[in-house]
């Protein structure tokens, strides 16, 4: 699949990093722009418009996770991945919580930071090139959720999710009334099954829980020790 010239936004103090990062991000065909510091990074995102954001969260006048704040404020969609250090281990939940859709920890391989960056960048394939088996729009109760625009929508009620809370909810759709151990999950939708990204989980499961509990036929079911299972009245359109 061709990402070549989607464009991201690079924000990373380190000015080595910063650079081996650029280059191989360009060398792949991305375009991008590499600014050092929050404040630059905020003018940038304003000035522009990027399919990806890849933020340092230790960053000179405007931390990352600051910086993605301010930028959720305007989009909702973007996806925001955050690079962070190994003892940061509170603060890639808090990024996670956030507004951030997944995070790389340092150091890390280019080859993982370019997949990463694909698997988000998947969302910008046009709707006919979807597998057919693919959803993309269901009834979930009350709810309308239509995955190509992150849309769950009730009656005059519309929300943008984030994509990892829309990637989330359709796996959910996928597999109703079943039971989903949390390493399936995270498997499925983050692609990697650790510690960290297992307590983000419970950061989006609240979340997603948050959004729905307008219906009372909707429940995310947390079984102790195994996972969890959505229970939940599902049609495909």
């Amino acid at each position: 699949m061709d990402f070549t010239g989607k464009k991201i936004l690079l924000v990373e103090d380190d000015k080595t990093l910063n650079f081996i990062i650029r280059d191989n991000l360009e060398e792949a065909g991305f375009k991008v722009k590499s600014v050092e510091n929050g404040e630059e990074g905020l003018k940038a995102f304003n000035q522009d418009s990027f399919h990806l954001c890849l933020f340092d969260v230790m960053l000179p006048k405007m931390d990352g996770f600051s910086l993605a704040q301010k930028v959720r404020e305007q989009d909702q969609n973007v996806p925001i991945l955050f690079l962070t250090a190994k003892a940061m281990t509170e603060d890639k939940i808090n990024g996670l919580s956030l507004g951030g859709d997944d995070y790389i920890t340092k150091p890390f391989s280019m080859e993982e930071l370019l997949l990463r960056i694909k698997v988000f960048l998947k969302r910008s394939i046009p709707a006919d090139e979807f597998e057919e088996n693919e959803l993309r729009h269901c009834k979930i109760g009350h709810f309308d959720f239509y995955f190509d625009n992150l849309i769950l929508q009730h009656e005059d009620e519309k929300r943008t999710l984030t994509y990892k809370e829309a990637e989330l909810l359709r796996y959910f759709c996928e597999n109703p009334n079943t039971v989903l151990s949390r390493s399936d999950i995270l498997k499925n939708v983050w692609g990697s099954d650790d510690y960290y990204l297992g307590r983000s989980l419970d950061v989006f499961i609240s979340r997603l829980r948050k959004y729905l509990k307008s219906d009372p036929e909707i429940k995310i079911i947390n079984l102790h020790g195994i996972g969890f299972r959505f229970n939940a009245p599902i049609e495909r359109q």
